[in-house]
């Protein structure tokens, strides 16, 4: 018999070609089973229901013509009538009985697949898939139901018909209007697959790509214990990695962000059918869901399936992807694949920027959805029940969303929810409609009130926040294909990692100043030294610790007690400051791979350090920080020379573990070229030795005596990078941290200028390179010409300057 008449087929028999037979999700499923069980990647056995099964179902119940009547003068943005319709053609679908030939096939099937799987009534998931579904141009992933933990044939074709009922969701009536699909063209497909026991272990989500950015070389997995469904709930943060695909197809294991999840319930088996929830025990909530081994397969399997399928469609394709680990056996398997709708098809020539400034505080927090800013009147909506209060252009506020929510979600300007993560439903909707949103508030629904005019700025990384009242924003939108091709190779200044993505967008080849100090006091937050010597804190053995003043019992304490509220997951705290910096450093290059990345050293001055939790143990109080104890004379002295080691740690790991040989090193404030040498004698004793597998080490040149020794310095080091900053202030004899005298640190002062010509030509003459990382060629435009004229090697600028100084540099004078 053709395929196109029968009601059943099994995923052997199915490819990608059969989406009008059994759906995307089916097709993909099929697919997959055909082609890459081979290689290695595990899929649950299973088959599915096929269009023609479905059109006869409703033929012989005598649907059709019913549902023709409903659609006829339908208006999908009535929600009254939305609803009455959606209600109405369920109830007729649930009432329906199968054909006895269709039945008889289902049941015949079921039995052969629980022979398979040599049980007597097999446990199965029972998914939807519609024949439109998972198309490049729209994503129905969602619209429809799926059944876990089905047992029995009566419970199984219960399951089926609902399936069936669910292609008439309110949601899923929608989102065709919207997308012109007609609603008696569309089928629906039912999967019936063997149920993975993640109940006993764990099960995510994976995507081929960075989900907020659309940056193409990370896999992002996310991971809960339990059954999946939870994560799109969005009522627990799952675990997070992210794996770096070109070091990872070459055998690194580059897991270059580890982030543990607030994962305190999950999703069992029922006793009979369904799942219930439970609490997760509180040591398993401290551990991670799955291993670094399990990790680093998965992200193979992502980049497996995205090859697969990019090579199928002859175009990048990246891949949303449901995965499961089976508690009883130990495996991963992969349960789901469908094209990823949102980034895949946008076009990376139009660079938007949205640009906001203010002082005021936001009245909330939260983990930041996009990059947009959105403005309107809250309406704070605790039950679907009363979505149709909602109107167009206001700001969605409430608890958490599901895909019932979709008719109102479309319209709002801003959507803000107490719980949820980068990966529940509001994330992923918003992503698609292209909607400012901030999840995971915790307060959303107490903080705001319905009425209030707010701004929702999720501009600043992850770091969502929403403004009461209108705050100014401007919105830029660059061409990057018709920007003019500097003559100067144009780098950037970064710290923060979770823009680090977002700005490898911007035309720059690399990143010529990452800086530490956000790393470490933003994500790590604890001194170095107070996580080295942690051990000995606890104990209470300090006598030979580097201290600066008597410390009291009690002081110690409450510092032992903050650490470990900030490193809980950590038994070994310099492990915590290793992985942490590894991890933010990793991220960044990660993003500018295979670009140089140079890194510099931290280069906190002892005030700001002693900000650190535990800081104020080590640190000596100085009259002026600003040229005091800092930079390469801290790395080589006794009392911080173990903690520049675990600086040194992290950046063998990003270069060794991780694979991302981009990785330079920068020396900050080396005042003598034999504090130089010094420094580069303790960063070869740490295994990161000049020359040895591409390693590079610059030094800052911000001091006058850089200038005068270049010579010097560059028998030892690989070149230097200009801080302008510092050196302005040291060639002015001004502190840049003194408001009463700041007018006069200007790096165009000729004094400046002219050791920054003589430092470029000795770097020229000795084929060394010379950049600049300080503010000045971002800030004035004819600084930035000046540098030009002199044919130094890269300006680095900030992310907000790239393209002004661009466009200014290629204006005719």
């Amino acid at each position: 018999m053709e395929k196109e008449k029968k009601f059943i087929l099994w995923f052997r028999e199915i490819t990608h070609k059969d989406v009008p037979l059994v759906g995307g999700k089916n097709a993909s499923l099929g697919e997959m089973y055909q082609t890459l069980t081979k290689k290695g990647i595990n899929i649950p056995n299973g088959f599915a229901l096929t269009s023609y099964a479905y059109f006869y179902f409703l033929e012989k119940a005598g649907l059709k013509q019913k549902l023709k009547e409903l659609f006829t003068n339908f208006d999908s943005r009535n929600i009254k009538q939305l609803q009455e319709v959606g209600k109405t053609i369920r109830r007729l679908i649930l009432k329906a009985e199968f054909p006895e030939e269709l039945k008889r096939e289902i049941v015949k099937n079921y039995e052969k697949l629980s022979q398979i799987y040599k049980q007597k009534n097999v446990d199965v998931a029972v998914r939807s898939s519609a024949t439109a579904e998972d198309l490049p141009t729209a994503s129905f992933a969602g619209q429809q139901e799926t059944y876990l933990n089905v047992q029995g044939e009566e419970e199984l074709l219960k399951a089926v018909k609902k399936c069936i009922a669910s292609l008439f969701t309110n949601r899923a009536i929608a989102y065709r209007e919207e997308k012109g699909f007609g609603h008696l063209k569309i089928a629906l497909s039912v999967g019936i697959q063997k149920m993975v026991r993640s109940d006993l272990a764990s099960s995510g989500i994976m995507f081929t790509l960075d989900t907020e950015t659309g940056f193409s070389n990370v896999v992002l997995i996310n991971s809960i214990w339990g059954v999946g469904e939870m994560i799109v709930k969005g009522r627990i943060t799952p675990d997070e990695f992210f794996v770096f695909k070109p070091a990872l197809k070459k055998g690194y294991k580059s897991i270059i962000v580890k982030n543990l999840g607030r994962k305190t319930k999950k999703l069992i088996y029922g006793k009979k059918e369904g799942l219930k929830e439970m609490p997760v025990p509180p040591k398993l909530r401290l551990e991670f869901s799955l291993t670094d081994e399990e990790i680093l397969t998965l992200a193979k399997w992502g980049c497996l399936i995205e090859e697969h399928y990019s090579k199928l469609a002859n175009r990048w394709t990246p891949q949303d992807i449901e995965w499961a680990k089976d508690g009883k056996t130990g495996q991963l398997f992969i349960v789901q694949a469908r094209p990823e709708t949102i980034h895949a098809h946008k076009k990376g020539t139009i660079y938007e920027e949205y640009q906001i400034k203010t002082k005021k505080e936001p009245i909330l927090k939260g983990i930041a959805i996009g990059d947009k800013i959105g403005e309107g009147k809250v309406k704070v909506i605790e039950s679907i029940k009363k979505m149709s209060d909602f109107k167009k252009g206001d700001v969605l506020v409430t608890r958490m969303t599901d895909p019932d929510w979709v008719p109102v979600m479309k319209i709002a300007s801003a959507i803000v929810t107490n719980e949820g993560s980068k990966t529940c439903h509001a994330a992923i909707v918003s992503r698609e409609l292209g909607i400012p949103c901030i999840v995971g508030t915790q307060k959303a629904t107490k903080i705001l009130k319905t009425g209030q005019y707010v701004t929702v700025d999720c501009t600043q990384g992850l770091k969502g926040r929403v403004f009461l009242g209108k705050i100014p924003y401007k919105v830029k939108r660059y061409n990057l294909e018709k920007l003019p091709k500097p003559k100067t190779k144009i780098v950037v200044n970064i710290g923060a990692p979770e823009i680090a993505f977002k700005t490898s967008f911007l035309p720059v080849e690399g990143v010529g100043l990452a800086r530490e100090e956000f790393i470490i006091a933003q994500k790590i937050k604890v001194h170095p030294l107070a996580l080295y010597y942690y051990k000995q804190l606890k104990q209470r053995r300090i006598n030979k610790l580097p201290l600066v003043r008597k410390v009291s019992q009690k002081e110690i304490q409450k510092l032992v007690k903050k650490i470990e509220e900030i490193t809980i997951e950590h038994k070994d705290k310099r492990e915590y400051f290793v992985k942490e910096l590894a991890e933010g450093i990793g991220q960044i290059a990660a993003a500018f791979w295979p670009n140089e990345v140079i890194v510099r050293f931290s280069d906190f001055k002892t005030n700001e350090y002693a900000q650190l939790v535990g800081g104020n143990l080590f640190e000596p109080e100085e009259e002026n920080p600003m040229i005091g104890w800092r930079g390469a004379s801290r790395y080589y002295d006794p009392r911080f020379a173990s903690a520049f080691g675990m600086e040194c740690q992290a950046i063998k790991r990003v270069r060794d573990v991780f694979g991302l040989k981009n990785v330079s090193v920068m020396i900050p404030f080396c005042r003598t070229p034999e504090e130089g040498q010094g420094v580069i004698d303790l960063i070869t004793k740490y295994g990161l030795k000049r020359g040895k597998d591409g390693v590079k080490i610059y030094v800052m040149c911000e001091i006058p005596s850089n200038v005068i020794l270049a010579d010097e310095f560059l028998k030892i080091f690989d070149g230097m990078s200009i801080g302008s900053n510092d050196l302005t202030q040291l060639t002015l004899g001004m502190d840049r941290d003194n408001a009463q005298i700041a007018h006069i640190g200007d790096e165009r002062n000729e004094a400046v200028k002219r050791l920054i010509s003589e430092v470029i030509k000795k770097c020229k003459g000795k084929k060394k390179y010379v950049g600049i990382c300080g503010d000045a060629p971002s800030t004035f435009i004819e600084f930035a010409r000046f540098l030009e004229k002199k044919k130094i090697d890269a300006m680095s600028l900030s992310p907000d300057a790239v393209i002004k100084t661009i466009l200014k540099l290629a204006k005719k004078r």
